[in-house]
């Protein structure tokens, strides 16, 4: 009875959470602020571009800051779902310890560590790529060739060696709970099994979550769409099966988009 209650309380606490982020993401797109979680021109509208006038260096500070709360809230709505599995075998193993909630909230916050390093080095060089954008007039004019080259490396990562390994080890969550938790210095554990574990998340999935900068990180529909096929993808028993189709329809989405393009140059100019 103690191990049901248990049980559901976890569902009950990860639903919630997901709600929560699910309904944040969702508020956050649809109100005037909506383009600092598309993570367009920040510092402009509203609150931020006081704040950005008051504080020190507010013009990289307050759009790092704002960025970084939208990933956040984006790897929570996105990619705990993908990983519940393992935070559900973690629960049952820690569930007698009076501790329990807090080393759960650990690994999460180890995961969602992870993901927040990729996301800061994601948006980086999305930043570097606008620079270099601005510098080339042939790019600014042609900028789906950008997008055409991430949607073709998101479907040739699908048949990497580096996806297969990291995937396999997403969908092994007991192995590697026993792997990475023997029980001595906890909290210190429970947070490195769960960045551990985002490390291989990532490691998996990154070239999918370079997706949302072409639909667009602000785009709930995408994320709701993306979010989907990573859970079924690392937690479905068939879930490898769809490794391989997906890559295949990138890279001929790819093709179809940079087709397109040229057709209509080629309209254009004759």
């Amino acid at each position: 009875m103690q191990a049901i209650r248990h049980k559901d309380a976890f569902v009950l606490v990860m639903g919630g959470l997901l709600a929560f982020a699910w309904l944040v993401l969702w508020l956050w797109a649809g109100s005037p602020f909506g383009r600092y979680l598309d993570h367009g021109d920040w510092t402009k509208i509203g609150f931020a571009g006081a704040l950005c006038a008051a504080i020190p260096a507010g013009d990289a500070v307050v759009p790092a800051a704002l960025y970084v709360g939208a990933w956040l809230f984006m790897i929570a709505a996105m990619m705990l779902p993908t990983t519940l599995p393992l935070l559900a075998v973690y629960h049952r193993l820690t569930q007698r310890r009076p501790d329990r909630s807090l080393l759960l909230g650990l690994v999460i916050a180890g995961y969602l560590s992870a993901w927040t390093g990729f996301g800061l080095a994601a948006h980086a060089v999305d930043l570097a790529l606008h620079r270099v954008v601005l510098a080339l007039p042939w790019l600014a004019l042609h900028g789906w060739v950008i997008g055409a080259a991430v949607i073709a490396i998101a479907g040739l990562f699908q048949f990497s060696p580096l996806k297969h390994r990291c995937l396999e080890k997403c969908r092994t969550t007991l192995s590697f709970v026993i792997e990475h938790w023997q029980g001595r210095h906890e909290r210190r554990q429970a947070f490195r099994m769960g960045w551990r574990h985002g490390v291989f998340c990532v490691g998996c999935c990154w070239a999918l979550m370079l997706l949302m900068f072409v639909v667009g990180t602000g785009s709930v529909g995408w994320m709701l769409l993306l979010g989907a096929v990573m859970a079924i993808e690392k937690n479905m028993p068939w879930g490898r099966r769809l490794t391989a189709p997906l890559g295949i329809a990138l890279i001929g989405g790819s093709l179809a988009l940079a087709a397109w393009h040229l057709g209509q140059q080629a309209a254009v100019a004759g």
